[in-house]
């Protein structure tokens, strides 16, 4: 049962050197999964997460159907010191924090840290503000964020699967949104976070819960190999894992300092 001031923040430890130096301090550690496609190239890396203090909640979410407006519960004062320590727009990190706050009702053993969330965040969209898209308080970035076609010319073939409603395209899937879902992968796992009726890829709470979702649906996140097994589902690079690995590590030490 989790109680205001209950929430932690995560941190990751990279390498090796590093993971063993963890785990020999005694310290807990978790990990996390999800799918997409990223609209930039990313990196590679064996990681897990540290838990070290979680977000302050206002009020917390107390059974999996409560979860709805997990975003709105996240308590303003983290918001705000939070989002100027680490430089995540503060209606993400609002998203990223609901969503910890929502997976640990509904999974409790999975162990997923805001930070991984916001890590994913980060590099699939910048936040919502890829390619100049402005984050609404709404949660939605305008103008939609869409990646490239998924036509096997460079990057995997994946014919249309949603009739063009989420990307928009009718011949070949696109990820959408700033968590990057593909539109299969969001039939899936979609999440309606924020209580509107729709689970949709566009909004930054429904897909943040979604990348909560999906990630400890592959596997928990209380030591390394699950952790970075998790990432590397959400996108299959070793890279990448390595990238989500350094924003994670950053986020959890910025917010903790």
């Amino acid at each position: 049962m989790t109680t205001r001031g209950m929430w932690r923040e995560g941190g990751l430890a990279l390498g090796a050197v590093a993971l063993l130096a963890v785990f020999l301090s005694g310290v807990f550690m978790h990990v996390e999964t999800a799918s997409s496609a990223s609209l930039r190239p990313l990196p590679t890396a064996t990681s897990v997460e540290v838990v070290i203090d979680p977000p302050t909640v206002a009020d917390a979410a107390t059974s999996a159907r409560d979860t709805g407006d997990a975003a709105t519960r996240v308590d303003p004062e983290w918001l705000a010191r939070v989002s100027a320590a680490t430089g995540i727009p503060p209606r993400a990190l609002q998203a990223y924090a609901g969503a910890e706050l929502a997976i640990s009702v509904e999974r409790p053993s999975c162990g997923l840290g805001w930070n991984t969330v916001a890590a994913i965040g980060a590099i699939e969209s910048d936040h919502g503000r890829h390619g100049g898209a402005v984050l609404g308080e709404n949660g939605y970035a305008t103008p939609a964020i869409r990646g490239p076609e998924l036509d096997g010319a460079g990057v995997a073939a994946i014919p249309d699967t949603d009739g063009g409603r989420w990307d928009g395209d009718t011949v070949w899937d696109r990820a959408v949104g700033p968590m990057q879902f593909i539109p299969d992968t969001w039939a899936r796992w979609g999440a309606d976070a924020d209580g509107d009726g729709v689970a949709d890829p566009n909004q930054i709470d429904d897909a943040a819960l979604a990348t909560a979702r999906y990630l400890c649906g592959s596997s928990t996140m209380t030591d390394a190999a699950g952790w970075s097994a998790a990432v590397f589902a959400y996108n299959h690079l070793d890279s990448y894992v390595d990238d989500i690995a350094v924003a994670a590590d950053r986020y959890a030490a910025d917010a903790a300092g």
